[in-house]
């Protein structure tokens, strides 16, 4: 389906900021955060508050959902469901240093009974560290390191700490 006809099918008008903004959804491999799609060369015909306006008319059609992570910046994807892709429901993965989400959908989120008279809204679970292009990058960065807190000459660094803070107490 293109976007016009999924914004048909959710019962919504086409406009050029929808269809635009779908289709960059559409397109990516991963949730982008509102700056981000601001950033692309295809939305930057919108302006801010158009383009939020947007990701919340087609977050309320059911047609996109959105995540917080922990850094507090919402990140949205398009639902895909028909294409295995990222239809909500599961966990995602926040990388700390690039900022850059990835869905996991083969990890749905668990099942959650909510308390007698309650009404569920949504659930979301991030899960956060380091992707592993991150890491590998800091790992080539990183000189050698003795596994065991000591140093190259044997000598333990804890005590070398310690004895530095008694002589600066001395003083």
């Amino acid at each position: 389906m293109n976007s016009g006809q999924l914004l048909h099918a959710a019962g919504i008008r086409k406009t050029k900021a929808r269809e635009i903004v779908l289709q960059v959804l559409k397109e990516s491999d991963r949730p982008l955060s509102h700056q981000e799609i601001a950033d692309l060369e295809q939305t930057r015909v919108l302006d801010r508050v158009t383009l939020y306006r947007t990701l919340t008319t087609l977050q309320k059609a059911g047609l996109l959902h959105r995540v917080q992570g922990v850094d507090g910046v919402w990140r949205f994807r398009g639902h895909q469901t028909h294409s295995g892709r990222c239809g909500g429901n599961h966990i995602h993965f926040l990388c700390l240093k690039c900022s850059q989400m990835s869905c996991l959908p083969e990890q749905p989120l668990p099942w959650i009974k909510e308390p007698d008279g309650a009404e569920v809204f949504g659930k979301q679970l991030v899960v956060y560290g380091r992707c592993a292009r991150c890491k590998a990058r800091e790992d080539d960065e990183k000189p050698d390191k003795p596994k065991d807190a000591r140093d190259a000459d044997g000598s333990c660094r804890a005590r070398k700490r310690l004895q530095r803070g008694r002589k600066s107490n001395d003083r």
